[in-house]
């Protein structure tokens, strides 16, 4: 039982906007959403016994024995009412926030671990899992629903964790799911396109981006990558205390590759040293920015690089697989064109000139279509060969967007290309007709996905799994 100031002196015993949810007791929020209305639903609530409303379009007809409250934005509302109703947990955390195109997964993964090691009770909120110490929660967003996000912010609490860690995404942002959530610090990776059938524009994007550092309290620390062409954009307009950390630009964190290989990497941070087990120029951004984080959370400097030295990548970010042959396999969640094109730059960069890299790739359906042959023609340009396959197809057909990728595919490098609209099939091609002895064979776009997405039905799929299969 709790009250929330939208309904004063009334006692709420739970909150909803998924109707089939409603019942006494519950206060119900009308959400006009991008496939049905909630609006629609306030008769099915009213007969499940459900007589708290919160609307933005008030009913023509009000049953006399309803309390409804009308409001402009009922998702703002929402999000305010699930902190005051969980008790405002993010407020007793050590809440930190990441957003970006790439790396918001590698990045609070790494955070996550990092601060268990450094001794912590910590919380995770990934694209991949949710965690509570060591207690799995199984994740269906990047960021959840503001109800959701504020019962597991609730549970951390109630764990007895510090600190928690969590994905920001651009959708998050603009539908209020992170509204009256208190962060202590927000990091920036990078931004490229992805979600422009969300956005529609490059530009609502990158808005959606920075709407999450403007709305950073005084108190919060904003961390962003000089590196990338907009990191400084994101910190305009923020109240929150501004730090950069980059490769390149001078920054408040410095860091040098020293060495970058199949053994990880070798970089120098601050004039220390430090060896991590990741790999690539992507990574080193990843680690530069939790070891500047983890200062700014007031950390000590030589400890952080000791525990950051332990540290391996997350789930289906450039997880390699040995095969027979002295074949190599890499799973990558690289599902954009900057995602691929760093994964195929690193590959190059660590492979023996004897070896090949052979790509399969797809691109999703019912998603930005733009992106479809920009991803084949980098996968052309970096790769020996390339297979051309289904991602999620969702409710496309899969040889249509096979067509639109090929389409980008310059003349001169069509002979590289390999079309199979069937994931598997395409995998296995790749590992036993193209693949010689030591080749590298990158797996790219669903990395962690334990499914396929096909006309609206989820089947049990893992590139990791089918990729060991085609190896053995």
């Amino acid at each position: 039982m709790a009250q929330i100031t939208l309904f004063p002196g009334i006692e709420i015993q739970h909150l909803c906007f998924d109707s089939r949810q409603a019942k006494a007791g519950s206060v119900f929020f009308a959400i006009p959403g991008t496939q049905v209305d909630g609006h629609s639903f306030l008769p099915q609530v009213y007969a499940q016994g459900c007589k708290l409303w919160v609307v933005e379009k008030a009913p023509a007809e009000l049953p006399a024995d309803v309390t409804c409250v009308q409001v402009s934005d009922s998702n703002q509302a929402l999000a305010e009412a699930a902190a005051e109703f969980y008790g405002h947990p993010s407020k007793k955390l050590k809440l930190v926030g990441i957003t970006g195109t790439n790396g918001k997964t590698t990045t609070v993964t790494l955070l996550f671990e990092l601060f268990k090691r450094l001794g912590h009770r910590c919380g995770l909120i990934s694209t991949v899992v949710n965690k509570i110490e060591d207690k799995i929660i199984p994740s269906t967003h990047t960021t959840p629903d503001a109800l959701s996000l504020n019962a597991l912010l609730a549970d951390m609490v109630t764990a007895g964790c510090s600190h928690a860690f969590m994905e920001v995404s651009s959708h998050a942002v603009v539908q209020k799911r992170i509204h009256a959530v208190q962060f202590s610090g927000g990091i920036f990776s990078n931004i490229t396109r992805d979600h422009l059938d969300f956005h529609e524009t490059f530009d609502e994007y990158i808005k959606a981006k920075k709407g999450f550092f403007d709305a950073l309290p005084a108190t919060a620390f904003a961390l962003t990558n000089v590196d990338d062409k907009r990191g400084m954009v994101m910190l305009q307009n923020t109240a929150a205390k501004k730090y950069g950390f980059g490769l390149l630009n001078a920054a408040d964190f410095k860091a040098k590759i020293i060495s970058n290989g199949v053994g990880g990497l070798q970089l120098e941070i601050d004039h220390q040293q430090v060896h991590a087990q990741l790999i690539g120029t992507f990574n080193a951004y990843n680690l530069l920015g939790i070891y500047a984080a983890a200062l700014l959370l007031g950390e000590e400097s030589h400890e952080v690089l000791v525990q950051i030295s332990a540290l391996k990548t997350a789930p289906g970010r450039f997880e390699q697989l040995a095969g027979s042959q002295n074949k190599m396999g890499i799973v990558d969640y690289a599902h954009t064109p900057d995602a691929l094109e760093n994964v195929l730059k690193t590959i190059q960069a660590i492979r023996d000139k004897s070896q090949r890299i052979i790509t399969v790739v797809g691109c999703g359906g019912n998603r930005d279509s733009g992106k479809r042959p920009i991803m084949a023609e980098l996968a052309a340009k970096y790769s020996d060969s390339v297979v051309l396959t289904s991602d999620n197809p969702r409710k496309e057909d899969p040889e249509l967007i096979l067509d639109q990728m090929e389409a980008g595919v310059p003349a001169a490098l069509k002979s590289k290309v390999h079309r199979v609209s069937d994931r598997k099939e395409g995998i296995f091609y790749a590992v036993r007709e193209l693949a010689a002895s030591g080749d590298i064979i990158l797996v790219a776009g669903k990395g962690h996905e334990n499914y396929q997405d096909i006309q609206g039905v989820k089947y049990d799929f893992d590139d990791k799994l089918v990729l060991g299969e085609a190896f053995s």
